[in-house]
């Protein structure tokens, strides 16, 4: 066995890998580099090998741990906050999209909270949402009329049964922001059939569908297919998103644009 770059076996060299990528969820390879002393081209054979291994998940730059087909939604107490630097540099840029007196549809998902810090202040909407958290954010802004999907609450807070499906169908929106765990060229995915399902009649009922995912989630497969990537009208995501994946998107027709982060005050 070829004992390689500061004194380490490559396969020791790639379990530090992993232990630098458990700790810090994510890492990139001209660092990888600089650290094990190596060229950048081992790097990235380094990391090749070990995403056919299923042990991470190649990134443009990098990698990211490997994401499970099926995740369990984070907490409420993570879920809804102030987000990431990423996650608010694309509400911000989304938030842009919206236009006096329209109907918007905001979900459940982080980023969909996210959207909420961002809304331009006095500007008359109606916003429809299924989320308990966003209604109740939203109930004191009297220049926006808030309406609730109704249905089984979940412990989550959020709406997504088959009353909620045929409560959605009534309504016609100006535009929706669509969000889930995974988003690629092969759709958007979400954790559960019930959620897709829900999604799905979200796509039906909208004239504009705008796309938000972090890099995390760029790329990602998932369990529950919610709708096809090719039927939004944007995508936004952010800077440190896989190059590769964006592109395949971009191939389907759909435009992507790029949120920076220091455009966050």
């Amino acid at each position: 066995m070829v004992q390689e770059g500061a004194g380490l076996f490559a396969e020791e060299r790639r379990d530090k890998i992993l232990s630098l990528l458990n700790q810090h969820k994510r890492v990139l390879a001209k660092d990888l580099a600089e650290t094990f002393q190596i060229s950048i081209d081992t790097i990235r054979r380094d990391l090749s090998m070990m995403e056919e291994q299923g042990l991470l998940q190649k990134t443009h730059g990098g990698a990211i741990p490997k994401v499970k087909v099926r995740q369990s939604p984070q907490p409420s107490e993570h879920r809804y906050g102030a987000g990431s630097a990423e996650g608010n540099a694309i509400a911000k840029l989304a938030v842009s999209y919206i236009r006096e007196k329209e109907t918007v549809f905001i979900g459940s998902g982080s980023l969909s909270y996210v959207l909420l810090h961002h809304l331009p202040e006095q500007m008359p909407l109606t916003i429809v949402t299924n989320c308990m958290k966003v209604a109740d954010a939203l109930r004191e802004r009297e220049w926006i009329e808030t309406y609730f999907i109704g249905g089984r609450v979940k412990s989550s807070g959020n709406i997504t049964d088959v009353l909620a499906h045929e409560f959605v169908r009534q309504f016609k929106f100006d535009l929706s922001f669509i969000t889930g765990g995974g988003v690629s060229d092969e759709g958007i995915f979400v954790a559960s059939p019930e959620v897709a399902a829900f999604g799905r009649a979200v796509f039906s009922v909208s004239r504009r569908r705008i796309g938000l995912a972090t890099y995390h989630s760029i790329g990602n497969d998932g369990f529950a297919r919610a709708g096809s990537t090719e039927d939004l009208d944007l995508l936004i995501t952010d800077e440190q998103a896989d190059q590769e994946v964006v592109e395949r998107i971009q191939a389907l027709g759909v435009e992507v644009r790029i949120a920076q982060v220091e455009d966050v005050e």
